[in-house]
């Protein structure tokens, strides 16, 4: 019996505009990077206490290239990929027995997530180890008060649907991973404008790639969204909440 397909949340063309838009606006000298900062400081953090010298590594996601170097550094052979330049990570991998994989910021909009972890195990060593960090649950908690607020009594699907720890770890469990580990951190960032906070958003392919796309706010709906935003901060700075998740576990 076939497979039932996987639900169609996210759109794929959606995401790989999302992510080229992001690399674009990478390359400007003040781009926001904090998300993928805080990710790879983590992973760098994690392999130093487990003490775990991979001598192969796949990168996925990392634009900006730091964790590559980081373990080039380290004498690590380091392959990278990235879904804007045609990576799927929907599919089974076209390379193989990598004592190291990595995901940044990738994995919270595949449609097939269950597929995806599979896919990566399956391109591990025996002994091999996964991590990977995306946004969770808790994010942008500001962001969708402010939304609900913009739409009145019609509110659109605008950011899309996460995973908590509770779901992360029944992932693991389900695509067999050995010793998993699920954990998250809250990464936590002031704002002056909602146009800065949608700004830093765009700029770290962290927004929305919803298959359903939501309906323009127009100008009263942005009006009330950028009121309801100065509402919720303090002295003229709003804080917004960047929950990040952190799988990893072991091929045997």
């Amino acid at each position: 019996m076939a497979s039932k397909a996987p639900p169609r949340i996210f759109s794929p063309a959606r995401r790989i505009a999302a992510r080229r838009r992001a690399i674009g606006l990478q390359q400007r000298p003040d781009a926001p990077r904090y998300l993928h900062e805080d990710m790879v400081e983590d992973i760098v953090e994690r392999l130093s206490f487990l003490r775990f010298e991979p001598k192969r590594a796949l990168v996925v996601g990392d634009w900006t290239g730091e964790l590559a170097r980081a373990l080039q550094g380290q004498g690590v052979e380091v392959t990278e990929a990235e879904p804007a330049e045609g990576f799927d990570e929907e599919s089974p991998y076209p390379f193989e027995g990598f004592d190291l994989i990595a995901s940044l910021g990738t994995l919270d909009t595949v449609n097939d997530l269950p597929g995806a972890l599979v896919h990566i195990r399956k391109a591990l060593a025996p002994g091999g180890m996964m991590i990977a960090s995306f946004l969770s649950i808790g994010s942008l908690p500001v962001l969708r008060d402010v939304m609900l607020a913009a739409d009145g009594d019609r509110p659109a699907a605008r950011i899309h649907p996460m995973i908590d720890v509770r779901a992360g770890g029944q992932l693991l469990q389900r695509t067999l991973f050995a010793d998993p580990v699920i954990d998250h951190r809250p990464l936590r960032v002031g704002f002056r404008s909602l146009a800065r906070l949608v700004g830093d958003i765009r700029a770290q392919a962290a927004g929305a790639v919803l298959a359903d796309a939501a309906p323009a706010l127009g100008k009263a709906g942005l009006a009330r969204a950028q009121e309801s935003f100065a509402a919720a901060g303090e002295d003229g700075r709003t804080v917004e909440t960047f929950e990040i998740i952190t799988l990893s576990g072991w091929k045997k």
